[in-house]
């Protein structure tokens, strides 16, 4: 995996357009310049979580004595079902109803930028090539960078593309999440299956 495609499938797992209805229901309550501040906060702690997963994944699977495929396996039916989700919502959105008040770092940084499936991916990505640890986080400071940018500017898009624009986009999105979950899945099958028809050294 290249550093454009594995920044390309965090975009799409971060799914920045998706969450654009969600976070300005979560903000409308707050002053403009308040509602930033919230957002850089969310979005700076989101990018933490997952850089500690980046990093941290392969002691974390040792610790539990996870082998890669499982991650990938588990990491493709979560992809799968958020992938659904995005091409059939339910009436409460992704995530469910939003609470009131202002929100901090549940549910906006985590899960809805940094949720399970980001986790997995970053873990996934750290654990099976450690040594490209630097290029990983790269791709992911790319996804993220590009996800500020149109969170950022999510009233000015919200009011350029409309509800039925972006609902497209994110069902468009959720296609391609769908088709990547099944790939991960069938490699973390074939790696499992091929692991197991392997004699002990």
């Amino acid at each position: 995996m290249t550093i454009a495609s594995a920044a390309l499938l965090l975009f799409l797992i971060l799914d920045p357009l998706g969450n654009i209805p969600v976070f300005l229901s979560m903000l409308r309550r707050l002053p403009p310049k308040r509602q930033r501040i919230v957002l850089a906060r969310e979005l700076m702690i989101a990018l933490v979580v997952l850089m500690l997963f980046l990093w941290g994944g392969q002691y974390a699977l040792e610790l539990m004595h996870l082998r890669q495929e499982s991650v990938s396996i588990a990491g493709g039916i979560i992809l799968f079902l958020i992938g659904i989700r995005m091409i059939f919502p339910s009436p409460q959105g992704l995530m469910g109803e939003i609470p009131d008040g202002e929100p901090f770092i549940v549910p906006m940084a985590i899960p809805l930028v940094a949720g399970p499936s980001g986790m997995a991916a970053v873990m996934l990505m750290g654990s099976s090539e450690p040594d490209r640890l630097g290029e990983w986080s790269l791709a992911l400071m790319i996804a993220w960078g590009a996800s500020a940018a149109i969170l950022f500017s999510s009233t000015y898009l919200y009011k350029l593309l409309g509800m039925r624009a972006l609902t497209a986009i994110e069902r468009l999105m959720g296609m391609l999440l769908v088709a990547i979950s099944v790939q991960m899945l069938l490699d973390g099958i074939a790696s499992y299956l091929g692991g197991v028809g392997t004699p002990p050294a």
